[in-house]
């Protein structure tokens, strides 16, 4: 077996790292037009306009690539592949409604430490005692962001929680079918994005005007070119070295927030983000040193919103 042309993979770096920080930041500007938008309009019309603007974008580019369209393999996993991140993405938007971006951004980059959780019961991994310390850390971090108390705990903030729950089992599903193609798990996401935003929308419909008809389309172009930033970022360089960069989402969230929204976040859920993100570096830590010895290491996770 021959070994890879280490020349080439230090050449990809830097452009790997500007695609993934590039990507990271599309994805923020996405959360910030999302959070604006359903301001006015209900998550079902922002998801069913979303979902027209991206299937326009990306059916082409399928065709192009030549990606079948038929039904893939595991077409029951594919279904609740598909119904969890619908789930997530709405809870999303539901909870950005009433909560600063910076603290959805918070619970949503908790979900690898879920992963890592729940992989040992679906995909039968095993934990060593580094990977369990950097987990319970990651749980204390969610703590300390929540700070469970009667008086502390709104149904925003567990739809936020309940949200990153969501997308970390879809993660675990995504792993489960990765040899389907990128482009079909994505088009299977838009599908159920579109599905929920076809039943709900009707109920809470209201007309847009021409700005906000433009900015519920470019949601769904921005998410998909940030998926394609970070995608091509996994290609050009190790995922290793690129992965920790996701954790900018929440310098962006805190920044962003406060320009366009006057959010302020609070002191105990930059704690809580610092120990989160603390927790998920350990854990991509500890999945490098493995993939040295398996020559494989996994994605990053990036809240798709």
């Amino acid at each position: 077996m021959s070994l890879p042309d280490t020349s080439k993979i230090r050449s990809g770096v830097p452009f790997g790292i500007a695609l993934m920080l590039l990507g990271v930041f599309l994805f923020s500007m996405n959360d910030v037009m999302g959070k604006w938008l359903v301001a006015t309009y209900s998550v079902g019309q922002v998801l069913l306009l979303r979902s027209i603007a991206a299937l326009a974008v990306l059916l082409p580019l399928m065709r192009r690539q030549r990606v079948s369209f038929a039904i893939p393999p595991q077409p029951g996993l594919h279904a609740v592949r598909i119904t969890l991140s619908t789930l997530e993405v709405a809870c999303f938007y539901w909870a950005v409604t009433y909560l600063p971006l910076a603290d959805v951004m918070t619970y949503y980059l908790a979900a690898p430490i879920y992963v890592a959780a729940f992989a040992v019961f679906w995909l039968g991994e095993r934990l060593d005692w580094p990977r369990i310390t950097a987990i319970a850390v990651g749980f204390v971090g969610v703590l300390i962001a929540l700070r469970p108390s009667p008086a502390t705990i709104s149904l925003p903030a567990l739809i936020a929680l309940a949200g990153s729950v969501f997308y970390a089992l879809l993660m675990i599903t995504t792993r489960k079918l990765r040899e389907t193609h990128d482009a079909t798990l994505v088009l299977g996401q838009i599908l159920g994005a579109l599905i929920f935003g076809l039943a709900a929308a009707p109920f809470a419909w209201v007309n847009p005007g021409p700005l906000d008809l433009a900015g519920l389309f470019l949601l769904g172009i921005v998410s998909m070119a940030g998926h394609a930033c970070v995608n091509r970022s996994l290609k050009v360089a190790p995922a290793s070295i690129v992965a920790p960069y996701q954790y900018t989402l929440i310098v962006w969230a805190i920044v962003l927030g406060y320009i366009f929204f006057g959010d302020v976040v609070q002191f105990w859920t930059l704690v809580g983000a610092g120990v989160i993100c603390a927790a998920g570096l350990g854990l991509l830590i500890l999945e490098r040193e493995a993939a040295k010895r398996e020559r494989d290491v996994a994605p990053p996770i990036l809240p798709e919103a």
